[in-house]
């Protein structure tokens, strides 16, 4: 093959690579330089440390070359109520263009533990679908795209009582978010499947605020049963990167560095 001939062959290529690369790029929601507020609780708080959540989420999606900024905007303890409280000074005020909002975990579980005494002092499903509606219209009024999260498992067992009083409100945001046409993480459905993929392991599993509770499983995705462990963040990172759009090939590759393969 004469030179002339092999470089316009790889010309071809690599401008086919770079037309695949771009065509990618138009595909996702997240668009260069744009600034992306996470608002949350606890695990949102935790994910934006070292391994959070947050944190893979903003490299895989800059390590594409998007130079975003991001706000983390998690609070401990926080409910629905409590985040529409401080939505203007946490998210609005800081100008973003996207919110990636995760509500539901405390509204269900949320307690105060005085002289040892717990009292719950959770949202009722009612008041909590009036608080994300009145979120999600704040944000929109301010120019704001919002990713909607379901809520992840309150302890990794399926038939504790707290996460079958979680369904409705997951429930509700896929109907809110299909109702509005906003994209969805299923983080829950997702966490549910990882759990079920992972072999279980003898011994004893913690829950947070929770000294009674006792299972004789590890637990698996979080540290626990409610904040995550590393494969819990990389789970919930890669939820949040296929809502932007990312693809499969691109999120399995971004997992490797993460977990330094």
């Amino acid at each position: 093959m004469k030179s002339s001939h092999r470089i316009f062959i790889s010309l071809i290529f690599v401008l086919g690579l770079l037309g695949s690369a771009s065509a990618e790029r138009r595909s996702m929601l997240v668009k260069p330089g744009e600034k992306i507020a996470f608002m949350g609780d606890s695990i949102t708080a935790g994910g934006a440390r070292k391994n959070g959540y947050v944190t893979l989420t903003m490299e895989a999606l800059n390590f594409e070359g998007l130079k975003l900024t991001h706000i983390p905007a998690g609070k401990s303890g926080n409910r629905s109520k409590d985040m529409l409280a401080r939505l203007d000074a946490s998210v609005i005020s800081k100008d973003p263009d996207w919110m990636v909002l995760s509500c539901g975990v405390n509204d269900v579980w949320h307690f105060t533990l005085t002289l040892g005494k717990r009292t719950f002092q959770g949202i009722p499903l009612e008041d909590y679908e009036k608080n994300i509606r009145e979120i999600l219209k704040q944000a929109r009024a301010a120019d704001i795209k919002v990713v909607i999260l379901t809520s992840t498992m309150i302890g990794e067992d399926p038939e504790k009582e707290t996460n079958k009083k979680l369904i409705p409100y997951n429930e509700f945001l896929r109907k809110v978010a299909e109702e509005k046409n906003l994209p969805l993480v299923d983080l829950s459905k997702d966490m549910h499947a990882a759990l079920e993929k992972i072999p279980d392991e003898k011994g004893k599993a913690r829950m947070f605020g929770e000294p009674k509770y006792e299972r004789n499983i590890k637990n698996k995705l979080t540290t626990d049963g409610c904040h995550m462990n590393l494969l819990g963040n990389i789970m919930m990172a890669k939820g949040v990167l296929r809502g932007f759009g990312l693809s499969e090939e691109k999120i399995v590759a971004a997992e490797k560095r993460w977990l330094g393969k």
